[in-house]
C-alpha cells in the first residue's frame, strides 16, 4: 500500500509547531492505568520483502476452496476493470462529497448509480447508500413506522435471513416497534398468503417480503403485496439485486408495486473479502422521499447552463436537528457503490441477465444431481433462484468436514438458525461454477454419504423384531 513516511525531522517540526515536547504528551489525558506500553503479540519491525513473504505464507494457510456457500454473500465473477477503475485516486481517496464544486466526478457516479438502481428495482428513487442489506431493512422498518403514524407492528417472516432479522431487532427494539413472526410453508418454503389471515383488520405498518428468501425460494410476491395494501400496510421488498435482472422488480409487484425495496449490493461487483465492506441499498416511492435515509444526489445546471450534481434532501445529523435526523453513512460504502456502478455499467442489462441465468441454471443442475444421491432430498418444493435447501440423513458436521478436506465448502448448516429443519444444508451455485465443479461436488457428496450409509448399522440390517 502506498504511504508517505514522516522523518524524525518532520516529527520534530510538527511537534514544535503545535507546542508539544513529544508524541507521548499528545496522549497525556489517557490515564496511565489504561495505557499499554508493550505490544506483546506484535513482532519486531520487518522490511518490505520479509513482510510480503509473511503475508503470502499467511494467505496460503487459508487455502483455496471450491465454494458452494451463499446465504447472503455470493461469489460472482468481477471483471478486472471494476476495481482497477474504482481504486484510481480520484475515487479511492474521495471523501463524502459535501463540497459540490470539488466533487463533481464522485457526485456524477453516485447519480448514475441511483439511476441504475431505480431502474433495476422499478422504484422512483434510491439512496447512495447504507451500511449493508441488514441495516437497510432496519431503516425500511423505521421508515414504514414513521410513515404509518399509528401502527408500530411490522410482519417479519421467518424466511428472511436470520442475521437480517437479528439486526432489525437490535436497531428497532428500543423504539417500541413490535416485530411479528410470519411462518413459512413447511412444504414449499415460502410464505402462504393464507398465513396472513390472522392479521386481517389489525394495525400493521408493513409486511416484509424477501425475494428470493433465505432458503433460496421465490415468494408469491404479487399476492403478498396486494394483501399488504388491502390491509393498509406498506410492502417492504428485501431483494437480491442480481436476481432482479431476470425476476419481476419490486416496483411491479401486485397491482401497485412495493413501497420500499432494500437489499445488499454485494452481488454487484463487491468481493467476499471475509465479510465486507459491503453496502446496502434502499429505494422507495416518490411519496416516501422525505423519509428516505442516506445520501441523495440530484442533477441540476449551473449559472452558465452546464450540467452539475449536488447532494440534496440531506436529512442527516450534520445538517439538521439530531432528533429529526435519519441514518448516517460512511465513505467505505461510497467506494463500494462506485465499484457497483462500474460493474453494472460494464455488464449492462444483458450481462446482468446472463450472470443471473447462468447462476440459476447451475443451481438447478446441481440440485438435480445431488438429489439423485440416496439419502439426499430436497427440503422444499418451491421454485428457487440460485440457492436451495437439502435434507440429509448424514450428520452435517461430518459431511462438511469431509468435503472441506477435499477442498470444497459444501454449504451452510441450518441447524443453528432453523433447527426445525433437522439435518438441512443451504447450497448455492453461481455463474462462477463450471460443469467440472458441479461434478466434483456431486461425486464427493455421493462418496461421503455412501460411506456413511455403509458404516451405519441400521442402514444395512433390518431390525430382528420388524415382523
Amino acid at each position: 500500500m502506498p504511504f508517505i513516511p514522516h522523518t524524525e525531522e518532520d516529527i520534530r517540526a510538527m511537534l514544535k509547531a503545535i507546542g508539544v515536547g513529544s508524541i507521548e504528551q499528545l496522549f497525556d489525558e489517557i490515564p496511565a492505568s489504561l495505557r499499554n506500553d508493550r505490544l506483546e503479540n506484535v513482532p519486531s519491525a520487518m522490511n518490505e520483502m520479509d513482510i510480503t513473504r509473511l503475508m503470502s505464507e499467511r494467505a496460503a494457510h487459508d487455502g483455496t476452496y471450491l465454494n458452494f456457500i451463499g446465504a447472503g454473500a455470493y461469489e460472482h465473477h468481477i471483471p478486472a476493470a471494476v476495481w482497477q477503475i474504482a481504486t484510481r485516486g480520484e475515487f479511492y481517496s474521495a471523501y463524502t462529497p459535501y463540497q459540490a464544486e470539488a466533487s463533481q466526478g464522485t457526485l456524477q457516479v453516485l447519480y448514475e448509480y441511483q439511476s441504475m438502481m431505480a431502474s433495476l428495482t422499478a422504484m422512483d428513487v434510491t439512496n447512495a447508500s447504507l451500511y449493508d442489506g441488514a441495516s437497510a431493512l432496519a431503516e425500511a422498518v423505521l421508515m414504514a413506522v414513521r410513515t404509518h403514524k399509528g401502527a408500530k407492528r411490522v410482519l417479519l417472516p421467518l424466511s428472511v435471513h436470520p442475521v437480517w432479522r437479528r439486526v432489525v431487532k437490535t436497531i428497532v427494539r428500543n423504539q417500541g416497534i413490535e416485530l411479528v413472526d410470519v411462518p413459512y410453508c413447511a412444504e414449499a418454503g415460502h410464505i402462504l398468503p393464507d398465513a396472513l389471515a390472522q392479521f386481517k383488520g389489525q394495525e400493521i405498518a408493513a409486511l416484509v417480503v424477501p425475494q428470493p428468501n433465505f432458503f433460496g425460494v421465490l415468494e408469491p410476491a404479487d399476492e403478498l403485496t396486494d394483501w399488504a395494501h388491502a390491509n393498509n400496510a406498506l410492502l417492504i421488498a428485501a431483494v437480491n439485486p442480481l436476481a432482479l435482472a431476470i425476476l419481476k422488480p419490486p416496483g411491479a409487484w401486485g397491482a401497485m408495486g412495493a413501497d420500499i425495496a432494500v437489499g445488499d449490493g454485494q452481488p454487484l461487483g463487491i468481493p467476499l473479502a471475509s465479510g465486507g465492506p459491503y453496502f446496502g441499498f434502499l429505494a422507495c416511492r416518490k411519496s416516501l422521499l422525505r423519509q428516505l435515509p442516506g445520501r441523495l444526489v440530484g442533477a441540476t445546471v449551473d449559472t452558465e447552463g452546464k450540467p452539475g450534481y449536488v447532494l440534496t434532501l440531506q436529512a442527516r445529523e450534520q445538517h439538521i436537528r439530531r432528533s429529526r435526523a435519519t441514518s448516517n453513512i460512511c465513505t467505505n460504502q461510497g467506494l463500494m457503490v462506485t465499484a457497483a456502478t462500474i460493474y453494472m455499467a460494464l455488464l449492462g442489462p444483458d450481462g446482468l441477465a446472463r450472470a443471473a441465468r447462468a447462476s440459476h441454471t447451475n443451481a438447478l443442475a446441481l440440485l438435480k444431481d445431488l438429489t439423485a444421491i440416496e439419502g439426499v432430498e430436497r427440503a422444499f418444493n418451491g421454485p428457487v433462484f440460485h440457492e436451495f435447501v437439502l435434507r440429509l440423513k448424514t450428520p452435517l458436521a461430518l459431511l462438511l468436514k469431509a468435503l472441506k478436506a477435499q477442498g470444497i465448502l459444501g454449504g451452510l448448516n441450518l441447524a443453528q438458525d432453523h433447527p426445525e429443519l433437522g439435518q438441512s444444508l443451504l447450497v448455492c451455485a453461481t455463474e462462477t461454477k463450471t460443469a467440472e465443479d458441479l461434478r466434483r461436488y456431486t461425486e464427493n457428496m455421493a462418496r461421503i454419504v455412501g460411506k456413511h450409509f455403509r458404516t451405519a448399522p441400521c442402514a444395512l440390517k433390518p431390525s430382528p423384531n420388524k415382523f
